[in-house]
């Protein structure tokens, strides 16, 4: 009764999570880009679905099943010792499911007749276990011994890695204490020989001392050196009674192992105060614990990293439905394993050193995008550090290329950012490199979400300036500090901007420019123009042209100088001056 409650209340909890977290996946929406319903999301993914088996695609989705699911092939890629240790978890968890936990509907069925007492199931059944807890000594090794890049490790890494050794280690110990129980083999020759022990003591201690010399059993009532002749009667009805059940448990390495390492003193003491049944709850109901836990740790990555694989391998963000797009992110951010690749690559990771913003490491921003996701109520403060975290990136897109569950993280940063700048965090975004991945990603947002940043950039500067025509018109700087021009002309990037001769070629490669059909007007000053009256020294007509704040930090002007000026250097520079006196109150005021 307790077994059939304890089991069908997992499985409840299990498939109601399961079902939450699949509603989800149609529900949440990273960085809010994509409108759609549920249901709409729903029925879009239904219809990729369709038309991907129905396409040629489906070999890459096959091809993604057997080289990125089943050999995990990206996992391989990104580290042998992961891999070593994914596998050993994954591929021995799977086989001792089917070959242990679920025996009743496989091996009962396919293998007739089926005893689990029998080979080669009994040294499988250790076999595989001995591959789980590897695996999972493999895990705690790298996670907490080795010597890398912040690794982090959160409450939900622990309660897994203490959840898998309980499950296998008191399998074990299960195991050790029914091979050396002499009450479980007393119930296996009343209940499968029919002895009886007023009427067949002889025998029964001679099957005993059988056991005990041949299969481990630990008694006190029959003892070494044994008689030949008891030993031959003991055979004959352990082939007689249990040879067609039973197999050496020798076969049973772990298991045997560690029954020979406790000794039969211990192994006296431990069946008398009925061990066994207790280790038997801690079994099992660990077991189901960790089915009823699945769906709400980190373990989900079990179905959801299959899934988001096979999708991430048929979908391209520019050609497919946004609402897929939407629902794939929505997967990639269950799909996470926490397992700190990404980390490890980061091209700004180290900063986490110095500033202790967890959300500098890209491991750690995941759940920051769920909580954005979810519409989870987060604190000024809380947003400030998350925005912090975010805009620490270079974009070099090392997280996503190792990722060994195949989530495209640099797009995930984009739409998050986005998320934080309609929520008007960090109206200073126009200052970092970011800027050109943005422009880049323009055709997702629609020019209001777009040119929303700018404007807002612009006007805080103009407020704090206390710029009074308040029309829109460019923020005019007349008294900034005197010496910005000599700290310009201090740095190796701003030196060169003497280099300039006004080719205008930094103006012909720029994006931004060709973006609008009157750049002058749009713009104030062209790119060669804003260098040019940096070297006249009127820094105020640089500083309130919206060229420099439209800015993407693309490179395209610097790499392409024929004189070596570090163009987006310099615009950076003006831009951090501008800021910097700001910081100071160095204006005085300002005119229009």
């Amino acid at each position: 009764m307790f077994f059939s409650v304890a089991l069908y209340t997992s499985l409840a909890i299990f498939l109601l999570g399961l079902a939450y977290k699949v509603f989800n996946w149609f529900r949440y929406n990273p960085g809010n880009i994509t409108p759609g319903t549920p249901l709409g999301r729903l029925w879009a993914f239904i219809k990729a679905c369709a038309a991907v088996i129905s396409s040629r695609k489906v070999f890459v989705l096959l091809k993604a099943l057997v080289v990125d699911v089943f050999f995990q092939a990206r996992i391989l890629r990104e580290s042998p010792l992961r891999w070593v240790s994914h596998m050993f978890i994954c591929w021995g968890f799977i086989f001792l499911l089917l070959f242990h936990a679920l025996d009743h509907f496989t091996l009962n069925r396919w293998v007739t007749p089926y005893y689990p007492t029998l080979n080669p199931f009994l040294f499988l059944r250790n076999l595989f276990g001995a591959v789980v807890l590897a695996g999972v000594i493999l895990a705690v090794y790298r996670r907490f011994f080795m010597k890398s890049r912040p690794l982090l490790t959160n409450a939900m890494d622990k309660y897994v890695l203490v959840l898998l050794a309980v499950i296998f280690l008191s399998g074990i110990l299960l195991e050790t204490a029914r091979l050396t129980s002499r009450t479980e083999f007393a119930f296996m020759v009343a209940d499968y020989a029919g002895l009886e022990e007023e009427y067949d003591k002889e025998e029964i201690e001679n099957l005993e001392s059988y056991w005990v010399q041949e299969f481990g059993l630990v008694s006190a009532r029959v003892g070494r050196p044994f008689d030949a002749d008891a030993l031959e009667a003991g055979k004959e009805s352990h082939e007689m009674f249990c040879a067609e059940c039973h197999s050496s448990y020798k076969w049973a390495f772990m298991s045997y192992g560690t029954s020979k390492a406790i000794g039969s003193t211990l192994a006296s003491k431990l069946d008398k105060e009925r061990v066994i049944s207790s280790l038997w709850y801690l079994h099992v109901l660990s077991c189901f614990i960790g089915l009823a836990y699945l769906p709400f740790s980190k373990m989900f990555h079990v179905i959801s990293s299959p899934v988001s694989l096979l999708v991430n391998a048929v979908q391209e963000n520019n050609k497919s439905n946004p609402l897929n797009v939407a629902t794939r992110q929505a997967m990639e951010l269950d799909a996470c394993t926490h397992c700190g690749a990404c980390t490890q690559r980061c091209s700004v990771g180290i900063a986490f050193d110095v500033i202790s913003n967890v959300y500098v490491l890209p491991s750690e921003k995941i759940a920051a995008v769920k909580a954005l996701a979810a519409g989870r109520w987060l604190d000024e403060q809380d947003l400030a550090t998350i925005a912090d975290g975010f805009y620490l990136c270079v974009n070099c897109n090392r997280c996503t290329e190792v990722c060994p569950v195949g989530i495209n993280l640099q797009h995930m940063w984009f739409v998050t950012r986005e998320a934080l700048l309609k929520k008007g965090i960090a109206s200073y975004y126009m200052l970092s490199k970011l800027s050109f991945p943005r422009g880049l990603n323009r055709g997702l947002l629609s020019e209001e979400d777009y040119q929303k940043p700018l404007v807002r950039m612009r006007q805080e500067l103009a407020a704090e300036f206390k710029r009074i025509d308040g029309q829109g018109a460019p923020i005019h700087l007349s008294h900034l500090d005197p010496a910005s021009k000599k700290r310009l002309s201090l740095s190796l990037q701003g030196a060169t901007s003497s280099a300039c001769f006004t080719c205008t070629t930094c103006s012909l490669v720029c994006p931004v420019v060709a973006n609008f059909e009157q750049p002058k007007q749009a713009l104030d000053l062209l790119p060669h123009q804003v260098i040019h009256t940096t070297n006249l020294g009127m820094l105020h007509m640089a500083i309130r042209s919206s060229m420099l704040w439209s800015c993407l930090g693309c490179y395209e002007c610097q790499e392409n100088c024929p004189q070596g000026v570090k163009v987006a250097d310099v615009f950076f520079e003006l831009k951090n001056i501008a800021m910097d006196a700001l910081g100071q109150k160095a204006i005085a005021h300002v005119r229009s």
